[in-house]
């Protein structure tokens, strides 16, 4: 760490995504739904306030993109990462997975959706909202 620089954790996340893609959406309507540390704001990359405010990254809509609101941002295998970091049932997962050992599988993961987000999409269709409320399989309790 550089001298005098001080690092802390984000307030909040933004979270931009493909709003074209079924995986996208069902990815942004199941991570809407998980308990967070941090707040997360959903953004389509296809938003003007999206291409006026990230239009500089290359990526946008193509990728996967987390920003904060220091404005570092994490693309693609890392953006995965942050949005796993941010809630409070998976960090311990993100952490998992960005080790040594594991961040090439998490790596190798993302990007085989990644690529295949048009035929996934055809499988995964839409999650059923009402509303604007939408019904996810409830965690069976551990007893």
């Amino acid at each position: 760490m550089a001298a005098g620089r001080v690092t802390r954790s984000p307030l909040w996340l933004t979270v931009l995504y493909d709003p074209g893609c079924a995986v996208c959406r069902r990815c942004r309507h199941w991570l809407e739904f998980q308990p967070t540390y941090v707040p997360l704001v959903f953004l389509a990359a296809d938003d003007p306030v999206a291409r006026d405010m990230f239009g500089v990254l290359p990526w946008l809509g193509n990728e996967l993109i987390v920003s904060d609101d220091l404005g570092r941002c994490w693309i693609g295998p890392a953006a995965f990462l942050m949005c796993l970091w941010a809630t409070r049932d998976w960090r311990e997962w993100s952490y998992r997975l960005s080790g040594p050992a594991l961040v090439p599988l998490a790596e190798r993961f993302f990007h085989l959706v990644s690529a295949n987000r048009k035929r996934l999409s055809a499988v995964v269709g839409e999650p059923e909202c009402d509303g604007g409320a939408c019904r996810h399989r409830r965690r069976m309790s551990r007893r």
